[in-house]
């Protein structure tokens, strides 16, 4: 039987809410979009998993537990539009470090709103078009083909566009990297794309935007940048800074 909302907190019901947003929380996560140290934030965490709220799984050994919200959570948080997300092997890495980016993405900039992609996808799913996804062309039957990105930048006040950011942890094919890369040059409903990039990414990366011509349109910076982003800064100065800083392609 469903648990009364009147029994869970409302930092408790925040804190469900924003791991159904993101689809997945983790305790260095949490811990950060929180301000909260790491063993809290796992206390925090396994509370709501003890109330029904939310599920634990380690999935990978050498990586955080991943914790997802369950549908009691979502009916008691009142998130719409959203379904628990799948915790998989193959998907755990990434999912592991968006939760990361969001968290840090939020206490960096605290001028915007941090979208997830799975709102981003629910949102233009009601809207009937593009708001901060590229578009790859149509498909076969004539419908819109949309690369989303992971998280999406909201500034406070529009008509100010968002900046996309992707979490990019490994090599993609030349041809499909180039392809998504000339869609966020073409992109016109958001400021610019920011790449994080892990080490091995960069390179090819750094290649497919000169390829598609995509410098201004497209920044990348290595995947921890953020650890050293000061507070004061807004998404559009870090997206011109990093837009200056692209590594170098070796072709």
């Amino acid at each position: 039987m469903p648990r009364n909302r009147n029994t869970h907190s409302p930092e408790q019901l925040a804190i469900v809410c924003w791991t159904a947003r993101f689809g997945f929380a983790t305790a260095p996560a949490l811990a950060q979009h929180g301000g909260w140290t790491l063993a809290s934030a796992r206390g925090r965490l396994r509370a709501a998993e003890r109330a029904g709220l939310l599920s634990a799984r380690r999935v990978l050994a050498d990586a955080p537990t991943l914790y997802t919200v369950t549908r009691e959570g979502l009916r008691e948080c009142g998130v719409r539009g959203l379904e628990p997300a799948r915790v998989s092997v193959s998907g755990a890495p990434h999912a592991v470090e968006c939760a990361r980016v969001a968290a840090a993405l939020e206490r960096a900039y605290p001028d915007h709103h941090v979208m997830s992609e799975r709102e981003l996808r629910r949102d233009e799913r009601e809207a009937g078009v593009p708001l901060a996804s590229a578009s790859l062309g149509a498909g076969p039957a004539g419908s819109a083909l949309l690369h989303r990105p992971d998280v999406v930048l909201w500034p406070e006040h529009p008509p100010e566009l968002p900046v996309a950011v992707e979490v990019e942890l490994t090599v993609k094919a030349p041809r499909r990297l180039l392809e998504i890369c000339r869609a966020w040059a073409r992109c016109r409903c958001v400021a610019g794309t920011l790449y994080l990039a892990a080490p091995e990414v960069q390179r090819p990366l750094a290649r497919a935007i000169a390829q598609a011509r995509a410098d201004g349109r497209i920044a990348m910076v290595a995947l921890d940048a953020l650890d050293a982003q000061g507070p004061t800064s807004t998404a559009e100065e870090h997206h011109q800074r990093a837009a200056a800083s692209t590594v170098p392609s070796d072709a």
